[in-house]
């Protein structure tokens, strides 16, 4: 006797049967919260090249600006995971500056092998980060009070080291880390003004990762559609993925037209590949969002909390060493100043980037995005003989302008609801 089929679609063991065709309904998805970041970057980069005459996307200009705010960058990562969490590190400028000056004391004073100093310099920083971890996650006290500590107890640490005196030089391994270029391996281009003296290398690299960035989203909306969620229109879709595809390209070529990539971009861009695959594919990602996002739930539901705490202050530390061995190698000397201020471009950044001041919410391109911003209005201004207090006044304008748009955006979808 055969049963009869049954209209939920569902066979037995064998899951969710998948809809005929492409039958997900389409509609146009933009989210300003989500979207308005990139749009923010984007009117910035067209402001300040207008100001500049086309000055500020020069190929030397470019490289500068990556070169001069890489470590804010690195940091910028580690930052959006504490703020995620809903906590906060003041001392990451001054944790810059003791493992710079650590390492410098490895590699000038002890003459030790640079590769056996950086990754003692790396150990240096996860211990500070287990220090302030510990004091935070299992004594309870608040990350400001311990990481404002920990800002003078690490700023005299580095005295302390250094002796109130700067030292250098370093390695060149080290200095190419901060200030060099990867080298051309196929030529370059004589192909006009567009790509005249472009390394062919760094141009497939490009293309390589505008492939992999459309491959990636259309995947997503593949599952999306098999599932039968609302996706964009073709036409969008098509545009969301040439857009950053042409921005890339731009940038790249950019680059390449200079002295090739810096080595410190390749370094980011693994960085940024490995931290969002953390965030949205591993388990630690997914309880970092609900630590923060609601404490007692996630306690609840078994997350270790103290551990996820403990370990994101150990991230912090080893993201802050590798800023300080990039400052460090940039200037070529380890300096007690050095760092200062670099926490607030790095929480600035986050942010900036879409970060939420109550925790829970952020991404690592965001920060990335945010950090870029930040950088654009420093380089732009400078080009045009800006002074500092004006340059500090519209950074600070914009950083109110960003978390007044984060509650704002709040309170609106909770009076929507």
């Amino acid at each position: 006797m055969t049963a009869a089929p049954t209209s939920t679609g569902v066979q037995a063991g064998k899951g969710p049967a998948a809809p005929h065709g492409d039958t997900a309904p389409r509609r146009v998805n933009f989210d300003i919260k989500q979207s308005g970041i990139y749009i923010a970057l984007a009117l910035v980069v067209v402001l300040f090249t207008a100001l500049t005459g086309g000055d500020l996307l020069g190929p030397q200009n470019l490289s500068n600006i990556i070169v001069q705010f890489s470590y804010i960058l690195v940091l910028a990562i580690g930052m959006v995971l504490i703020i995620i969490a809903g906590h906060i590190d003041l001392s990451v400028g001054s944790v810059v500056a003791a493992t710079g000056a650590f390492a410098a004391v490895m590699m000038v004073d002890w003459d030790l092998p640079w590769p056996v100093a950086v990754i003692a310099t790396l150990v240096f920083g996860a211990m500070i980060g287990a220090w302030q971890g510990y004091w935070v996650a299992y004594f309870n006290i608040p990350a400001f009070i311990v990481t404002l500590a920990g800002m003078l107890l690490f700023r005299a640490v580095t005295m302390w080291i250094l002796g109130n005196e700067g030292k250098g030089p370093f390695p060149d391994e080290i200095r190419t880390l901060g200030n060099g270029f990867i080298p051309g391996f196929l030529g370059n281009i004589g192909l006009g003004e567009a790509l005249g003296g472009a390394d062919l290398f760094s141009i497939i690299l490009g293309v390589a990762v505008v492939v992999g960035m459309a491959l990636v989203q259309v995947r997503a909306r593949a599952a999306r559609i098999r599932y039968s969620q609302a996706v964009d229109p073709m036409w969008l879709f098509a545009l969301k993925v040439a857009v950053p595809a042409i921005l890339v390209m731009f940038f790249v070529v950019q680059l390449a037209r200079f002295r090739n990539l810096p080595w410190v971009l390749v370094l980011l861009a693994v960085l940024v590949v490995g931290y969002t695959l953390v965030t949205n594919r591993a388990v630690f990602g997914r309880q970092i969002y609900a630590v923060g996002g609601n404490l007692q739930a996630a306690t609840l539901s078994g997350v270790k909390v103290k551990s996820v705490v403990f370990w994101l202050f150990v991230n912090m530390g080893v993201l802050s060493a590798v800023a300080g061995i990039i400052f460090a190698g940039r200037l070529n000397l380890a300096g007690p100043t050095a760092g200062n201020s670099f926490e607030l471009d790095a929480i600035a950044a986050a942010f900036i980037g879409g970060a939420a001041v109550q925790g829970g919410v952020g991404k690592v391109v965001g920060a990335i995005t945010g950090g870029m911003i930040m950088a654009v209005i420093n380089n732009g201004m400078s080009l045009l003989g800006a002074e500092p207090k004006e340059v500090m006044l519209v950074k600070g304008g914009v950083l109110l302008a960003a978390v007044a748009f984060d509650v704002w955006s709040k309170r609106r979808t909770a009076g929507a609801k």
